[in-house]
């Protein structure tokens, strides 16, 4: 950023310094750089994309997750090039929605889009994302959600420990922003920003044939399809950062839905130490490798819980750069527990990345709940200790 510099009525010497920078339309405290025009391409130009900001910390390039307040726990957003792992609850009923808003957000952006399942078609998975609360209402959308679910006061104060009181406040409201957008779980996504967006879908059962003759390899097959049909679309629409895009540059969002369940091949579900046990990590390990190369980032949602072997999870943790995971209260004695009646699970941020640095950022906020209102899903401060 360049300084600002005031010179008084000194020596002559210095205000011919300012003079001729002025001319040059340069301060001279300022590095001389390519214009914004673009005119000059003999240095390095900032990048700007629809939906990025650089992040106040290290100057890396975010993008919003399509839930502001999960932003704000990872520090501003998810940075390019990496890898958020979602750990998904119980009953797979509210991952899949922080992955719809992931999606949504590439939409209302304009990203172009990359959607892997291996049970549900994404055509169909892109029709059912939530629908943006816009500038115009969504002040008045969250008013009335927040009203249909208020909580008595006396209630809340009962609640509150006082370690509580001195932490900063979520912040679970819509504010005029146009990195980061609050979407209305109850509403579809019009029909007209789906038509007018660039996505790709990979649908397992299209990519892979019963007769398929697959060689001797350390992948399933549905994962070696999968980086393939990753790696074409990052090379042939210049994603990747050895070939710059000749048209305006763009993001691409990857969302992987159901990575390492049986559907997709694998049997770490099925076995402790099945004969699939290493596929899953390398498959990460070469999906970061094009990530990290790449002007895009991913979300994953993996069924966790059905792992058998600890030791994988593990692994899995180490190749992701970010990792959430969603505890759900369906089927717990915490359901029925009056102290969380006015929640619906617990969000634990596992990790958050390391980047330009030695080690890893670790969330200020550990005790984190969210709930499902009538149209916004929240994270707010677990208050029971």
């Amino acid at each position: 950023m360049a300084a600002v510099a005031t010179c008084g009525s000194g020596a002559g010497t210095t205000g011919s310094a300012v003079a001729t920078a002025s001319k040059s339309n340069v301060t001279s405290f300022q590095r001389r750089g390519p214009r914004a025009s673009g005119t000059n391409d003999s240095g390095p130009r900032l990048v700007s994309i629809a939906g990025t900001r650089p992040s106040v910390r290290n100057g890396q390039l975010l993008v919003s997750t399509g839930l502001p307040a999960l932003d704000q726990l990872l520090g501003g957003g998810l940075a390019i090039g990496t890898v958020l792992l979602i750990e998904e609850d119980k009953y797979n009923i509210y991952s899949p929605l922080l992955f719809k808003c992931f999606l949504a957000e590439g939409i209302v952006n304009g990203h172009t889009l990359l959607v892997a399942s291996a049970t549900e078609d994404p055509a169909n998975i892109l029709q059912e994302l939530p629908a943006p609360l816009l500038d115009d209402n969504s002040k008045k959308e969250f008013d009335e959600d927040v009203y249909n679910h208020k909580t008595p006061e006396s209630n809340i104060k009962m609640k509150i420990a006082w370690r509580y009181q001195l932490l900063p406040k979520m912040e679970i409201g819509p504010v005029s922003s146009r990195f980061g957008h609050y979407y209305d779980a109850s509403k579809r996504i019009p029909q007209e920003l789906i038509e007018a967006s660039n996505w790709h879908g990979f649908f397992l059962p299209e990519k892979i044939s019963s007769t398929l003759k697959v060689e001797p390899c350390s992948l399933t097959p549905g994962y070696i399809k999968l980086l393939q049909f990753i790696q074409n679309i990052i090379y042939e629409e210049g994603f990747d950062g050895s070939n710059p895009q000749k048209k305006q540059r763009n993001v691409l969002r990857i969302g992987i839905q159901n990575l390492g369940s049986p559907l997709w091949g694998d049997d770490i579900c099925c076995a402790e130490n099945g004969s699939n046990s290493h596929s899953l990590t390398k498959f990460l390990y070469v999906l970061r490798g094009l990530l990290r190369t790449s002007l895009s980032a991913c979300i994953i949602t993996m069924p966790t819980h059905l792992i058998q072997n600890k030791t994988i999870i593990a692994r899995v943790t180490n190749l992701s750069d970010t990792v959430i995971g969603l505890e759900s209260f369906i089927g717990s004695e915490r359901e029925t527990n009056p102290l969380y009646k006015d929640y619906h699970g617990l969000i634990h941020i596992r990790q958050i990345p390391r980047l330009n640095n030695l080690i890893c950022d670790e969330s200020d906020v550990k005790d984190l709940a969210f709930k499902l209102k009538r149209k916004l899903f929240t994270i707010e401060v677990d208050f029971i200790s």
